[in-house]
């Protein structure tokens, strides 16, 4: 990999939606008059389950918008927050082993209850840990901070003081999107009884905020009296997702489409407590092949892990960044055109201007340090080798890409590796399963005879235009007239699927005399 510095007025120009977003942000600080120091990117997690794909998105989008920023504004430091929400009440039993035990800890913090598995200190460490961990495998930089921690620790007790200041006006914002019964007990601030240990949504009695009291019937009928500071209350929802802004002097934050009407309810609340609101944007949410929304308890998504078994994180982070307020379907089938397509980003960038360069996706998934060679071929055309040559060999494999580019270099084979067990993984769940062969009309087993012709008689050494002219010419000399519907032939009968390969470069590839066999035993099968 090579750094790739791009000047400000160069990056000002650009298109791409993080600059935009940066440059957003700099009209915040502007106006809140911050000419320098920290800016706090935050990004949110709940521990009621293990990371997912979502907040993959989430982070990976924040990292392109903080990268954006500081290479247009490098005066600032920068920071990414990311901030479990453990100290929420578990509102019901997870949906795993042993989660009947847990029942006992139910509306008690997810930091307090106990990881049913035993390996770690509480049911909300053992996904936290599986966060930073999911985080760190990607080479995010950021912050963990649990809520849990901020709370016990004081460090939200300044938020919780002003959300007592400013009571009767966050009130009046909340209230009126309430339905009449949730109105009668809502309050923003929800004590924790020190019986139970669990996180109360009851109407407060009395409050004072010179002393960070509150007054508030407990769940046996005890009035109570105790501070709001050191864990002893939380904010609810809306009201702590604004805390969170307060407590930790938040910049910048996105959210999903889903939470539209909860950002501006925030931001209201922010603003009441006395500070500019954050920037940020909605992006939307991933729908599943269906084109439904993609839910965790549904299990109609695609998830990281099933992902990185047939392609690479960079891939990955390209599907997150193209056009995030699109709503876009995540399923098996976009992942090897995502992947091709992150590598042609790749390959341009090493051509272009610097304008040009900043607009590529490539320099925002690597900020900056963008590979510097790529594999010798596409996935696409690997997955097509696979197929034909019926191998799952990776040194068979190699042997048919050094065949096609005996000038590749020992850096590009060494980019072609991880590709190779993607392909054959692919291949194997997905390809493979699916094919369905059919037998050819008269007309198709008369060009495809003459393909099989051709390929025996032509030479190995000849351009890839060759071989594909070949092929153009076995659909005309049979009254094809629309090529489109040959080749559709072509890959039907001979790879069992609607679509296929470039036939040049296959044949080169794969060479003309095996291409010739290949098409010989479908004949055959067919027969």
């Amino acid at each position: 990999m090579s750094n790739h510095i791009l000047p400000p007025d160069i990056l000002e120009n650009a298109k791409a939606w993080p600059i935009q977003e940066a440059k957003a942000l700099k009209k915040r600080l502007d106006k809140t008059a911050k000419k320098d120091g920290l800016v706090t990117f935050e990004t949110g997690y709940g521990p009621s389950g293990p990371p997912h794909i979502g907040t993959f998105g989430e982070v990976a989008r924040t990292s392109f918008v903080r990268h954006a920023f500081s290479a247009l504004y490098p005066d600032y430091e920068t920071r990414i927050l990311s901030v479990s929400d453990d100290m929420d009440g578990m509102r019901k039993l997870p949906p795993v082993p042993g989660a009947d035990a847990l029942e006992p800890y139910l509306q008690q913090p997810l930091s307090r209850v106990p990881d049913p598995a035993g390996e770690a200190e509480s049911f909300a460490g053992a996904n936290n840990a599986k966060l930073q961990a999911f985080l760190d495998r990607f080479g995010f930089d950021y912050e963990f901070i649990s809520a849990s921690d901020a709370y016990n620790s004081g460090r939200k007790d300044g938020a919780l003081i002003r959300m007592l200041e400013v009571y009767d006006e966050v009130m009046d914002i909340i209230l009126p999107t309430l339905g009449e019964e949730r109105r009668a007990t809502y309050s923003p601030i929800l004590p924790i009884s020190p019986d139970s240990g669990r996180v109360l949504y009851v109407p407060l009695l009395e409050r004072d905020a010179a002393s960070g009291t509150i007054v508030y019937e407990d769940e046996d009928g005890t009035r109570r009296e105790q501070k709001v500071t050191r864990g002893q209350a939380k904010l609810q929802w809306k009201a702590d997702w604004a805390g969170h802004w307060y407590a930790f002097d938040t910049d910048y934050e996105m959210s999903g489409e889903d939470l539209t009407e909860s950002v501006r309810l925030s931001r209201r609340i922010i603003q009441a407590m006395g500070k500019e609101p954050p920037v940020g944007f909605n992006y939307q949410l991933f729908l599943d092949e269906e084109g439904k929304k993609i839910s965790k308890t549904k299990g109609n998504g695609l998830t990281i892990e099933e992902w990185l078994r047939y392609a690479s994180p960079a891939s990955l982070q390209l599907f997150n960044f193209s056009a995030p307020k699109k709503a876009k379907k995540l399923y098996f089938d976009i992942i090897p055109k995502t992947a091709d397509e992150y590598w042609s980003h790749v390959e341009k960038f090493a051509d272009q201007e610097d304008a040009k360069r900043a607009d590529n996706p490539a320099f925002f998934i690597h900020q900056g340090d963008v590979p510097s060679v790529t594999p010798p071929v596409s996935f696409s055309l690997l997955l097509n080798i696979v197929d034909a040559s019926g191998t799952s060999d990776p040194e068979v494999l190699r042997g048919f890409v050094a065949k096609y580019r005996p000038d590749a270099s020992e850096e590009e084979m060494a980019a072609l590796e991880p590709m190779l067990g993607y392909a054959v993984n692919y291949f194997q769940d997905f390809v493979l399963p699916k094919k369905s062969f059919r037998a050819p009309t008269d007309e198709e087993r008369a060009a495809l005879e003459f393909l099989v012709q051709r390929f025996s008689e032509v030479g190995e050494d000849e351009a890839e235009d060759v071989y594909q002219t070949i092929v153009f010419d076995a659909g005309k000399a049979q009254g094809f007239e629309n090529m489109r519907g040959w080749f559709k032939a072509l890959y039907e009968v001979v790879f069992g699927q609607s679509e296929g390969p470039r036939m040049g470069p296959f044949v080169k590839i794969y060479g003309p005399r095996e291409t010739a066999e290949l098409i010989g035993r479908a004949l055959k099968r067919e027969a």
